[in-house]
């Protein structure tokens, strides 16, 4: 039986996050749910004609950390999430893409957040300007097949959407071997 909603409280309304306090009732039992309300977030796996793909190093506040991740940011208002990750490809790393193809889309953390992830792969890529926000201090650098599979098995790649995404890219066959 599914968990009826008893109240509802949103305590914070930001511009990445909203978060909601709500009481519910579930198998005769009462429970405080905190639940983080997101617009939905995008990934790219840009892959060049070499199969080499192109990965973003940030420091990521929450976490204290420089991370490796894939081109990526949030859905705008409006945008669908093909444009999103366009958007994204062109502003984080200046690549536009011929092809983009869906991956998956997935909930990222499910127990307290309705936050859903896009992942696209990108391909037949062309160089344009790189546009990143101006909060945003990216490297981006291309890894080989090899040096993909490495940095992830050296645990070096820390972060769901590009495990996700790497991960679908070995079982693809292109970086497997």
């Amino acid at each position: 039986m599914d968990p009826r909603r008893l109240s509802h409280r949103r305590v914070y309304d930001g511009k990445v996050l909203a978060l909601d306090v709500d009481e519910i009732e579930e198998g005769g039992a009462r429970a405080l749910r905190e639940v983080v309300r997101h617009r939905g977030s995008v990934g790219v796996l840009a892959v060049d004609g070499e199969s080499r793909v192109v990965l973003v190093r940030q420091y990521r506040y929450p976490v204290g950390e420089r991370l490796w991740e894939l081109p990526a940011g949030l859905i705008e208002p409006g945008e669908s999430p093909e444009g999103a990750a366009r958007r994204e490809l062109e502003e984080e790393v200046g690549l536009r893409a011929a092809r983009l193809e869906p991956l998956c889309s997935f909930y990222t953390t499910p127990g307290f957040c309705d936050e859903t992830m896009h992942l696209f792969r990108a391909a037949g890529l062309a160089h344009v300007d790189a546009r990143p926000d101006e909060d945003e201090f990216l490297e981006a650098r291309w890894f080989t097949p090899a040096e993909a599979r490495a940095l992830r098995a050296r645990g070096e790649v820390k972060e769901g959407k590009t495990l996700v995404a790497v991960l679908l890219e070995e079982a693809r066959g292109t970086h497997g071997r």
